[in-house]
């Protein structure tokens, strides 16, 4: 594992600037593994493809300012809603290896070859799921405030109750799932972004023992940031990707 965080904590403390028009997007939808999802398009065709998912209960708009900092970098820009969720039909039961699963034949179904495939929350579980489920699929994974189980740092105790009180299927799911053993984490082979704010739900410890769990991996621990500070209307995430896909030439 790579540890990036000394030169995070110094760049990423004043907040990031970044002019983004609104470039032009497209939505679609698309049938897959059973499902039809909506999902949103930005970036030239020509374009180096990037898959973004977003967190629990949100939509392709929960990531907008990514997806916009990642098209006009000149990246081809894929957020699917998740099934169940933004603009799709509510489902009585989730699990997040469906929706893994989901993202997996969103990719093949585009014909996306060794995509970046990156998501907040839920969304990076997903990410890491996909991986695990069929190797080599991506080209870069980026997992932001992701967990292994819900037992992920001091926090989750208190979230359990507004998960309880939320009683919706969706936020139940988050009371028994993930359960990913992080040993089953090796499994992942391509370069991935592993970041967590220092005051989010997750701890940092568990993010770290995300992140020293895959072999090629990098871990960022955004400064005074909570679960959502540094991905909701900030460009912070956003200017991370970019470094981490200018690392690695894509």
């Amino acid at each position: 594992m790579n540890i990036f965080r000394k030169f995070t904590t110094a760049f990423y403390f004043i907040p990031l600037l970044v002019s983004c028009r609104n470039l032009p997007e497209t939505l679609d939808t698309i049938e897959v593994n059973g499902q039809t999802l909506l999902y949103s398009v930005r970036g030239p065709e020509n374009g180096k493809p990037v898959v973004l998912m977003h967190g629990n209960g949100g939509s392709h708009e929960s990531i907008r300012t990514q997806s916009l900092q990642l098209a006009k970098a000149g990246y081809r820009v894929y957020c699917p809603d998740s099934r169940g969720q933004g603009a799709n039909a509510p489902l009585d039961e989730y699990h997040y290896a469906d929706m893994a699963e989901d993202c997996y034949c969103f990719i093949k179904a585009l014909g996306l070859e060794k995509p970046a495939v990156g998501g907040w929350s839920d969304g990076g579980i997903n990410a890491l799921l996909l991986e695990m489920a069929h190797p080599g699929t991506c080209g870069l994974i980026m997992a932001a405030g992701a967990n292994l189980y819900p037992d992920c740092g001091d926090g989750f105790e208190e979230f359990k109750k507004w998960i309880l009180e939320n009683g919706t299927p969706l936020a139940l799911m988050m009371l028994d799932e993930p359960q990913i053993d992080p040993k089953d984490l090796g499994a992942i082979k391509c370069p991935s972004l592993i970041t967590a704010g220092s005051k989010d739900l997750i701890s940092v410890e568990h993010t770290t023992l995300i992140a020293d769990s895959i072999p090629d991996s990098e871990l960022v621990i955004f400064p005074k940031a909570t679960h959502s500070s540094y991905i909701k209307r900030n460009p912070r995430w956003g200017r991370c990707m970019l470094d981490f896909f200018a690392r690695h030439g894509y």
